[in-house]
């Protein structure tokens, strides 16, 4: 395939001004993201109280097995575009890129609907009991319906950032907390809708992210074109593949959410549910955070792998860890010295769901030491096809050992053994990546 002559700032831009044009976008929209989870929080917990909560807290996985979708296909194809564009081969770039969004679209659209028809199992089988299924039922019927509109937003922002749009997929993500927030206030406490409220505030605030991302069609310098094509099936596979550990990576989140919703259920009942709940959204705004460090780099080691320039994808790499360690560090102090204000945010909860959950955030936080570099390492093996090694870093972090550790370590040390599992499996992974990178550049 013959090669295109097309100018691109990476080719000739440095690894720092390159990364740092993409790591702050990234990180900024992600935050505010992160925010509109939390506020989402705050204001179901607030008005609702903490049943609510709970029970939006376990149909969350439905929401997140969504956006494992959008991320496994639309992180596959960003990875193929752009080493595409990397090669000079801008034709093939755009036949993958309308792949991607048609193949998403169709496949949420059949799963949400499918799922529907067996709504009321799946609540309960996500851990929802006679407390808690009117809320995990309410929220989770909105998402199935819906939630092709934020899988198909999520996939194009991911695209549109691979085709040198970061501050345009930041603009969608700012636009779409905005509204979100707002919406989530008119919902429920103008309007009295309930958690269906908010559920319907997220998807229309993904609907006007969407709205904007669709500028990207008009720019000068887009690449992001529809074509017409014939279903590739190898192509097709090719993505699936590649884009394997970013689904993996967010259906572990939902394993995690489970199993320790499960196990808290278990040992300390709805009090321990609630408390685990907050600190989930305490942990879904870091988690976008470090997610914001892997965006920022995805697009960079694909575009530099496919021109076969090593040396700019070792100084990416080199400057995405030392990123991700001090980002750790500071998060860790957040959760020793704010603990108890965090929790607060959340509403005015019983003393022994407030003492649970500050005690789980001062112990869970440690894990974020360790989990920045596993991000990135897993970020790095998949943008130059070491897709096994890659797979294993987010099998292992949030599915085997960590549901190993869960076993082992709530017998010993009750619930503090709980809120230790994510931290020590997190630890024992990043083992593992070392001994591996040790061994592959030996």
């Amino acid at each position: 395939m013959k090669k295109e002559q097309v100018v691109n700032r990476l080719d000739t831009e440095s690894v720092g001004k390159s990364f740092v044009r993409y790591l702050v976008p990234s990180m900024v929209g992600m935050l505010l993201m992160a925010v509109n989870i939390v506020v989402d929080g705050i204001m179901v917990g607030h008005r609702l109280g903490p049943v609510a909560l709970a029970g939006v807290g376990i149909a969350a996985p439905v929401y997140t097995i969504f956006v494992a979708m959008s991320l496994w296909i639309g992180i596959g194809a960003a990875t193929r575009y752009s080493a595409m564009m990397g090669a000079k081969r801008p034709s093939e770039a755009r036949v993958i890129f309308s792949h991607a969004i048609v193949s998403i679209f169709a496949l949420t659209l059949i799963i949400g609907l499918i799922a529907f028809l067996f709504r009321t199992e799946l609540a309960y089988l996500l851990g929802a009991n006679a407390d808690t299924f009117q809320y995990t039922a309410g929220y989770m019927n909105v998402m199935l319906l819906f939630g092709f509109i934020f899988t198909v937003e999520n996939a194009f922002s991911i695209l549109v950032r691979n085709d040198g749009g970061p501050n345009l997929s930041m603009i969608a993500l700012v636009a779409t907390a905005f509204v979100n927030i707002v919406l989530n206030y008119v919902f429920l406490f103008v309007l009295d809708y309930g958690v269906e409220g908010a559920a319907a505030a997220t998807i229309i605030g993904a609907f006007v992210g969407l709205v904007i991302l669709s500028t990207h069609f008009f720019k000068k310098k887009s690449n992001l074109r529809f074509v017409r094509f014939k279903f590739n099936r190898k192509l097709f596979f090719l993505i699936l593949m590649i884009g394997f550990p970013s689904f993996l990576s967010e259906v572990g989140f939902s394993v995690f959410t489970i199993s320790h919703n499960l196990t808290f259920e278990r040992l300390a009942g709805t009090v321990g549910v609630s408390a685990f709940t907050i600190l989930n959204y305490v942990h879904s705004v870091m988690l976008l955070l470090f997610l914001g460090m892997g965006a920022a780099i995805q697009p960079l080691i694909s575009y530099y792998r496919g021109a076969e320039n090593d040396e700019k994808i070792k100084k990416t790499v080199r400057l995405a860890i030392g990123t991700a360690f001090g980002a750790g560090i500071f998060f860790l102090l957040i959760g020793q010295f704010a603990a108890t204000p965090i929790v607060s945010l959340f509403g005015d909860f019983p003393q022994e769901v407030m003492a649970l959950a500050v005690s789980g955030i001062k112990l869970f936080f440690i894990a974020y030491l360790f989990m920045g570099t596993n991000f990135v390492m897993m970020t790095y093996y998949q943008s130059i096809g070491q897709i096994r090694m890659a797979t294993w870093i987010t099998a292992a972090r949030e599915i085997i050992i960590l549901l190993i550790l869960l076993v082992i370590l709530p017998p010993l040390f009750g619930v503090t053994g709980v809120w230790l599992a994510i931290p020590a499996s997190e630890f024992i992974v990043l083992v593992t990546i070392f001994y591996y990178h040790k061994k592959w550049n030996s």
